[in-house]
């Protein structure tokens, strides 16, 4: 709880969640991003490391096993989620429609899942969400993605700061 203290408003991963962090982290209004893509690969990390620290395999195990009830009991508490996916180091780039799909296996619906990587996150970090004459970015897909998350994957035009990208 020192980071708590200390006054961040952020946690990467937050995978390490208990019911008391969880309620302070609500209440300080600090945000989560769980990389729930990431926690996927807990298993296999712990499969590689059994045999040595096989106290750190039985702790990512568990990790994973919760990961989904731990990210519904923050989103239940009101604790902010964002969308990330750890990428880059042994995960490839281009998993936020994984992750976003993830999130929507928690208790967060599907928009929420969606906005978690979209408006709210901007809105967040200070940019301007969804407002009236706001700037846009904007991804278009064939089908909405609020009917089926699989459509994120496969974007049809990416517009950035004005211009096609995609």
């Amino acid at each position: 709880m020192d980071f708590a203290e200390a006054g961040v408003d952020c946690i990467e991963h937050a995978t390490g969640l208990v019911p008391d962090t969880i309620d302070t982290f609500a209440r300080q209004g600090i945000a989560i991003v769980p990389t729930l893509v990431n926690i996927g690969t807990f298993p296999d990390i712990a499969a590689g490391g059994e045999k040595k620290y096989p106290g750190y395999a039985a702790h990512m195990r568990d990790l994973h096993a919760r990961r989904y009830d731990t990210i519904s009991a923050a989103h239940e508490a009101g604790v902010p989620i964002f969308c990330g996916t750890d990428a880059g180091g042994s995960l490839p780039h281009g998993l936020v429609a994984r992750e976003v799909a993830e999130l929507a296996k928690t208790s967060m619906t599907t928009e929420e899942a969606i906005s978690a990587a979209t408006w709210k996150a901007r809105e967040w970090l200070g940019r301007e969400g969804l407002t009236e004459g706001a700037t846009a970015d904007f991804v278009v897909y064939r089908d909405d993605p609020r009917e089926d998350l699989r459509t994120m994957a496969d974007p049809r035009n990416i517009v950035l700061r004005g211009a096609v990208v995609l």
